[in-house]
């Protein structure tokens, strides 16, 4: 049987060294500009979830040199996302269209079933053949998601410290990593709760990303840990009452550790116009040039026409290299499609 369905955490060590190999030379292919995958704690990427979640593992190898051919892991979600799972799935490009991807996302529609997950998501890059793949098979393109990467040898490191010092009278800023303070994560949590009900265009594109009630973002922030990525945030306090009123996360993870993954930026709508989303974010690259300097860029999303943050990301020198798709189908639909 060349496809075997198993935990993460009941990967063997030649198990996560070939799903790296097959990783980077996807990347190598479609992507060749893209950081290579280390296998340095890439078991804890794959295994840990928060508490409510479930993860599985796909690999398929070749029947006679065991080679492994393509893997996939499905998430399925906790909480009010229980009925949406999240898809990723790699093939070796020596083994398109040979039916590998095809089994694998069959393995992961049929094990979605039977967790009565009801839809399925996936992010794909527009300049790779997984676009027509997932076309082919009926996904429908929700979202256009633009991404903007800022190089850390092209940064010009003076302009983003005056940005960074440019705090408004009446707030400070605080820097935090991989934790923050247990009388934050309230305030924090209901931040984010309004980024997730805000109808204004952001950088930003599912709710389905982050937490916004307290138990669940402590969940969060342990979970990144346990993963191994490490967790920046930069903190908008406003003095008068001690309240947050902005806040700004990037991630940076020991499996590609030369690239920083922007999160959520977002400003409580009453203080929008005191410049603190671009003073938060250049004063949270300054902190992150000294701790992470092995980086060697910073990659942020935005939606198209989420024009306030794209500003912001053009301040900072963030350029516009790629388009992502987000695809969803129903898993009914997709086994449907697959038995055609």
């Amino acid at each position: 049987m060349p496809l075997k369905q198993l935990t993460p955490a009941n990967l063997s060590t030649q198990d996560l060294q070939d799903w790296c190999s097959v990783l980077n030379e996807m990347t190598s292919t479609d992507m060749p500009n893209e950081p290579r995958w280390q296998p340095e704690r890439l078991r804890d990427y794959l295994a840990e979830n928060m508490a409510d979640e479930y993860r599985q593992a796909f690999i398929y190898r070749d029947e006679s040199s065991g080679d492994m051919l393509g893997h996939a892991n499905l998430l399925i979600f906790g909480g009010k996302h229980r009925d949406t799972g999240v898809l990723e799935l790699f093939t070796r490009p020596s083994a398109r269209g040979k039916g590998v991807g095809k089994a694998l996302l069959q393995a992961v529609a049929e094990c979605a079933k039977q967790r009565e997950c009801e839809n399925l998501a996936v992010e794909v890059i527009a300049t790779t053949p997984a676009v027509g793949f997932y076309d082919q098979l009926g996904f429908r393109r929700d979202v256009v998601e633009q991404r903007h990467l800022l190089r850390w040898d092209e940064v010009d490191w003076d302009k983003v410290q005056e940005a960074a010092g440019r705090v408004a009278a009446g707030y400070r800023l605080e820097y935090y990593s991989e934790s923050l303070p247990e009388e934050l994560l309230e305030p924090y949590a209901q931040l984010k709760a309004y980024l997730r009900g805000s109808a204004e265009p952001i950088a930003l594109t599912t709710d389905r990303r982050g937490s916004t009630d307290v138990d669940r973002l402590r969940d969060s922030l342990q979970t990144l840990r346990r993963r191994g990525m490490r967790s920046h945030v930069m903190v908008a306090i406003s003095e008068p009452y001690e309240k947050v009123v902005g806040l700004t996360e990037l991630v940076v993870s020991e499996q590609r550790p030369t690239r920083a993954d922007q999160y959520d930026t977002v400003v409580a709508p009453e203080h929008k116009s005191y410049g603190l989303a671009l003073t938060m974010k250049a004063r949270l690259l300054t902190e992150l040039r000294g701790a992470e300097p092995q980086l060697v860029d910073v990659q942020t999303w935005t939606a198209e026409d989420a024009r306030d943050i794209k500003w912001v990301n053009s301040q900072l020198g963030f350029v516009h290299d790629v388009d992502w798709y987000e695809y969803e189908t129903s898993v009914e639909d997709l086994l449907h499609n697959l038995a055609q």
